[in-house]
């Protein structure tokens, strides 16, 4: 985009680039042109005065539904809720329908994100086709395509030669395989946290050593295959320890956690509270601690919501059959912004687990405000209140059991390449 944008008064923080201070944010044709004094006139401006200036914040685990279910999302309307919820690089994971198998697939996805021109929306691929966990893609031609890194997620790659022979694929390219980290053997059947509360509410519960074990024969594989192995949305005290430890190792291991599971524990889901049924569960105060202290040392990378819509008649089914998953983009930077007040984190630390931390593990040139970047910003005031209300979402999606709280920490401004694609609850476009 032409013409010259003026970021004024903010207090600018660029982990990439250890940036932390008040200053003037310079974006010229859609790139980064000065942080500080620059020799230039504004065409436009915007008052950051009292508020967080950052690059625009990356999410690497999005459930888009596009292609093959529409009805509970879809591109535009998920770029939408990215930017509203300040974040202006999405990845999206392969089980649409049909699944991102094949070049084809990813290639729609990227011609369609182009077209609505929100946010950058890279797709993950899948490491097996249709998501059998039984024969691996062309993982090289869907790279070519365009995608980031692999998966299976909304499903494990539950087959250990499989995964063995996935992960000594992805080794020889250097990519990246992500792990939805569930034996099925122990989990079937269930709709939360296996442990007092399911069994108070007669719920058939997924323990957690379902992901513990998974975890642990995939870290055996990863240090075999010398393989960049990483953790999906990880959620118990175990897991974190597994983790830890195989960095502590040497070894090309990492994980991401979701807002959820360090905010919220399994007792959101007494009443039956299906919007607080996800996959992994909501688990113990003590593996929500054990995740919160894995963002604190360094061994949980990555925050990444696992947003995953869906239409009403999906979740309002009772909580056996109600169907996994919540929304989190537009909610992701406010919860995460009580890691920052609890002391847990700084807000540069917080911050880069959103845009240079993804970025790097994904090699997206994004998640940083370097001169001659591409300008991509969110600004945000970290004390204003507001309430969450499903009805006012942007996602199709109206799952979260935030509805009705009060949460602190406001988007105001989403710019991508330099054009205001979001400002005060209202998309630009």
């Amino acid at each position: 985009m032409s013409g010259t944008l003026l970021i004024k008064n903010g207090h600018i923080i660029d982990p990439a680039n250890a940036v932390d201070g008040v200053a003037n944010l310079w974006i010229k044709d859609g790139k980064i042109v000065a942080i500080g004094a620059y020799d230039g006139e504004a065409e436009r401006e915007i008052d950051a005065d009292g508020k967080i200036v950052c690059p625009g914040l990356i999410d690497m685990h999005v459930h888009l539904r596009e292609p093959g279910q529409e009805w509970k999302e879809d591109i535009e309307s998920g770029s939408r809720a990215a930017v509203a919820g300040g974040v202006t690089s999405i990845c999206c994971m392969p089980n649409t329908g049909p699944h991102i198998d094949h070049a084809g697939i990813a290639l729609q996805i990227i011609a369609r994100a182009k077209q609505v021109n929100l946010c950058n929306v890279h797709p993950i691929g899948a490491v097996t086709k249709n998501l059998e966990g039984k024969e691996l893609t062309e993982m090289r031609e869907l790279s070519r395509c365009g995608c980031v890194a692999f998966s299976d997620d909304g499903l494990p790659i539950w087959h250990a030669g499989v995964m063995r022979k996935a992960l000594e694929y992805a080794s020889s390219f250097g990519f990246m395989v992500i792990q939805h980290a569930e034996e099925k053997q122990l989990t079937a059947g269930g709709a939360i946290n296996e442990g007092w509360i399911s069994t108070q509410l007669g719920v058939s519960g997924m323990p957690a050593e379902g992901e513990d074990s998974m975890i642990a024969r995939d870290i055996m594989l990863a240090r075999k295959a010398d393989a960049r192995y990483h953790v999906a949305h990880i959620s118990t005290q175990g897991g974190v320890a597994m983790v830890r430890q195989a960095r502590a190792e040497g070894l090309k291991v990492s994980t991401e956690a979701a807002p959820h599971h360090f905010a919220l524990t399994e007792e959101e889901v007494l009443g039956y509270n299906v919007d607080a049924k996800m996959s992994p569960p909501l688990r113990t105060e003590a593996d929500r601690l054990a995740v919160i202290e894995g963002l604190r040392d360094g061994t949980i990378e990555v925050i990444a919501t696992d947003h995953a819509p869906h239409h009403e008649d999906d979740k309002r089914c009772g909580l056996s059959c109600a169907a996994f998953g919540i929304v989190g983009l537009e909610t992701m930077l406010p919860v995460s912004l009580d890691l920052v007040r609890a002391g847990v984190l700084t807000m540069s630390e917080l911050i880069a687990k959103m845009t240079s931390n993804p970025a790097r593990l994904l090699g997206l040139d994004a998640g940083t405000l370097s001169v001659g970047a591409e300008a991509d910003v969110t600004i945000f005031d970290a004390d204003a209140t507001w309430m969450v209300d499903r009805e006012k979402m942007v996602s199709k999606g109206k799952n979260t059991p935030w509805h009705g709280k009060t949460m602190t920490g406001l988007v105001t401004h989403t710019v991508k390449a330099g054009r205001i694609v979001f400002a005060e609850g209202d998309v630009c476009g």
